[in-house]
């Protein structure tokens, strides 16, 4: 146990240091997609305490990245530059609606839970899309100017690719360990237990309900965070990040990655990226080729690819 407990806190300790020193010796263009990877990879990962911990498919995830995009975006426009108050806030709204869209869909399973949670995130597309006054409409909000950090003294900026990215892997690592102490707490074990076997949670006490809706809150507000970061990073708010296509992103990612491990949705994040990267440079139509390249990763990965190969890893320690 003691050396599975070293291995475990060991790996992605040495992840952290590599993704440290990756901005000193890649060019500009992969600085900005490895920054893309852990944006995406935290709303995956957020997205996993739902549907890889808990056993809710959701595809509504990206109104609550929305949310906290626009919220930024609002933010920026209206003259607030603090970090923090750009980040807390954005987190705090998709919480509340969070919140608000868990209490009318938690108490359904399933395929039902899935299409509410649809129905929902098409609901604030539609909103996003059509108040052109406050949202810009299907242009989006765009950003001018960057918020600034005050620490020990320095102003720092980011409005270069590596100052944008070290903010954006300062943040997720953060978000990723608060998600890891939820995962492996009392209340993560419970979730766990959600997702074998609702009714013995029911009998024993649990209210499931309740439990539910702070999965779905914990889940929407770290999305929410990833919205923010998505918003300074791509300088712009847009509707299409509430849209069913772009929630669609952190499921496949999950699946990629593996459901069942708390960082597999982060590889699946990367994997995802890299392949699009790589036939996008063949053809235009990279999805089609995405999806003949993700058939064979689901067959013969079940619990994901980096799931599969921790598994292996872990039989021969």
């Amino acid at each position: 146990m003691a050396v599975l407990k070293r291995h475990n806190l060991a790996g992605p300790a040495i992840l952290v240091v590599l993704l440290a020193v990756g901005p000193l010796v890649m060019p500009t263009y992969w600085v900005m997609l490895l920054s893309e990877i852990l944006i995406m990879g935290l709303m995956a990962m957020s997205f996993n305490l739902l549907f890889g911990f808990t056993g809710l498919l959701s595809f509504g995830q990206g109104a609550f990245f929305g949310l906290g995009a626009y919220t930024a975006a609002l933010l920026l426009q209206n003259g607030f530059s603090n970090l923090f108050l750009i980040l807390v806030a954005g987190m705090l709204v998709a919480c509340v609606a969070s919140l608000v869209v868990g209490f009318f869909s938690v108490r359904l399973d399933e395929i039902f839970f899935a299409m509410i949670t649809l129905g929902f995130g098409m609901m604030f597309f539609s909103i996003a899309h059509n108040w052109i006054d406050v949202t810009g409409g299907s242009d989006g909000l765009p950003v001018f100017a960057l918020p600034s950090l005050s620490l020990f003294g320095v102003e720092l900026t980011f409005y270069t690719p590596v100052t944008m990215y070290y903010l954006v892997l300062v943040t997720v690592v953060l978000g990723s360990v608060l998600l890891w102490l939820v995962v492996h707490s009392p209340f993560g074990l419970i979730l766990k237990s959600l997702r074998e076997n609702k009714q013995r949670v029911a009998f024993v006490g649990g209210n499931v309900s309740r439990l539910r809706i702070a999965a779905f809150a914990i889940s929407g507000t770290f999305t929410g965070l990833a919205g923010v970061l998505f918003c300074l990073f791509n300088n712009m708010a847009s509707p299409e990040f509430m849209h069913w296509s772009f929630s669609a992103k952190p499921v496949i990612m999950s699946i990629i990655g593996g459901t069942g491990v708390f960082l597999g949705p982060l590889f699946g994040a990367g994997i995802f990226f890299v392949l699009e990267q790589v036939i996008i440079q063949y053809t235009e139509n990279w999805m089609l080729f995405l999806g003949i390249v993700l058939i064979p990763i689901v067959l013969f990965f079940p619990d994901g690819v980096f799931g599969t190969l921790r598994k292996k890893l872990l039989r021969k320690v």
